[in-house]
């Protein structure tokens, strides 16, 4: 691939997405992290792009739209924090002793599974991060995914693997929400959701409510596989109502505002 088909793919990627890092074009691209960097030197030099610290941004107006897009897991992890760290609280109280519960990989899910860490349950996680942070500091029974680790989105999965654990609640994210259900950006993350969701008697959704207005690809779950969403008190009547007509239980983080 020469640098000219590289660039084009680069500049076509930036129109769905406000920011690539340079770890995901050197993946996506098949080429060193070096290679990404000049890439990005000569599309900013040309004004097709904003080169910005780890990656290249869409110039401001090109991808804002009436909805924002999927940010990958680096830039998602930092945002609303406040707010993740409260849903995730209130999850927590939804598991009890002697629990077995699948958490899913993502910034949410991850905060769920720290709080989870010395709790007397049966995890299981195909989130790399977390299962780092249970290894080094956890207490609860701890079952990983099997196959391969994907960087972007830190999970660990693969199709001929596909995992054998049984739980109660399944506790995941979402990039974006909407009436057609939870979207994914990412086909493994879709994969890997569908799939879990086979092995539990319960789907609940950690989402701050800036995933509303946030769009990605995929339907990784309709909203009728939903039986509890938690966000934050910044959730708009407009998708409360979507919620509730989809028979979606609807629980507010207290005080889980957006800072």
């Amino acid at each position: 691939m020469n640098d000219l088909v590289r660039h084009r793919q680069i500049i076509e990627l930036l129109r769905d997405r406000p920011f690539a890092s340079v770890r995901e074009l050197q993946e996506r691209l098949g080429v060193s992290a070096a290679t990404i960097r000049r890439d990005i030197d000569k599309i900013d030099q040309s004004g097709g792009a904003r080169k910005v610290y780890g990656g290249i941004s869409a110039l401001d107006g090109a991808a804002s739209q009436a909805t924002a897009f999927a940010r990958p897991y680096d830039e998602n992890r930092d945002l609303a924090v406040d707010a993740k760290r409260q849903i995730a609280e209130l999850a927590s109280t939804m598991v009890l002793d002697g629990d077995a519960v699948i958490v899913n990989g993502g910034s949410t899910c991850y905060h769920l599974g720290v709080k989870l860490a010395e709790r007397n349950v049966r995890l299981f996680t195909n989130s790399m991060p977390l299962a780092a942070y249970l290894g080094e500091h956890g207490k609860c029974s701890l079952t990983i995914a099997g196959g391969e680790l994907h960087r972007e989105p830190r999970v660990i999965y693969s199709p001929s693997q596909p995992a054998n654990f049984f739980a109660s609640k399944f506790f995941l994210g979402a990039q974006g929400i909407s009436p057609d259900g939870l979207l994914e950006s990412h086909p493994l993350m879709v994969r890997a959701i569908q799939e879990l969701s086979r092995n539990v008697d319960q789907v609940i959704v950690l989402a701050d409510s800036r995933k509303f207005s946030i769009h990605a690809r995929h339907v990784a779950l309709p909203l009728a596989r939903v039986g509890v969403l938690i966000t934050d008190d910044g959730l708009s009547d407009q998708h409360a109502k979507m919620l509730e007509a989809a028979g979606v239980a609807l629980r507010i983080a207290p005080n889980g505002g957006l800072g």
